[in-house]
């Protein structure tokens, strides 16, 4: 019954993951398919190249809403100690996998980042915000998209982790924390290349000084 719960709750999180925010908002603003524009991406990084920076913020806080409401309905359902931690994490997995490959656009997505410091925040608002203000930093004043994901996404599974040592939190949540690190540095796998190459596009204050990235 607890496999059954929890393969359960990651499809309901893929589900919602799935809804595809920064293809439908670039479609309503510029009546363009965001896949066929820079990346291919359908992230904030790639909705702000298509339709401006009002289109690339929206998205970013939908993406990350989508995070934080997927984890709260599994949480609302009060499944008990022994299932609630893992269908929250396994939620939180499907969710951001949903996210980068959208049933909805033929699995097509985006890389996961503000997704993922969505759930965080549900699971430990230390962490997430931590997530958060590394993942800014890294993106507007750094000014690389792919590293403001991976790095954002590492800050929180080292923060789950130090908390599930603690017994503050589940050991899910950190089972979480590195799952979506491999799910976003696998998604961004041409970016790594790219930038060990020198060729990696930076983008906001740094944007023109660099190949387009893949956020």
């Amino acid at each position: 019954m607890l496999i059954l719960i929890v393969v359960v709750c990651a499809l309901a999180g893929y589900l919602v993951g799935s809804i595809p925010f920064g293809y439908l908002i670039v479609r309503a603003v510029k009546g363009v398919d965001l896949r066929s524009v820079g990346s291919g991406r359908t992230g904030g990084t790639n909705a702000y190249r298509a339709a401006g920076l009002p289109a690339g913020i929206a998205t970013a806080i939908l993406d990350t809403i989508k995070g934080v409401v997927c984890v709260l309905i599994i949480r609302a359902l009060g499944l008990g100690d022994a299932t609630q931690g893992w269908a929250e994490a396994m939620a939180g997995i499907g969710v951001v996998l949903g996210h980068n490959a959208s049933i909805f656009l033929n699995f097509a997505g985006g890389a996961g980042g503000a997704t993922a410091v969505g759930t965080s925040l549900v699971y430990l608002p230390a962490a997430g915000l931590a997530a958060l203000v590394v993942g800014v930093f890294f993106l507007v004043i750094v000014g690389y998209p792919f590293m403001a994901s991976i790095l954002a996404a590492l800050t929180a599974a080292i923060g789950l982790t130090l908390a599930a040592v603690a017994g503050a939190v589940p050991a899910s949540y950190a089972a979480f924390g590195w799952g979506i690190v491999a799910i976003i540095c696998y998604a961004l796998r041409p970016n790594i290349v790219r930038f060990a190459k020198g060729q990696e596009k930076r983008v906001g204050l740094f944007a023109g000084k660099g190949v387009v990235d893949k956020v």
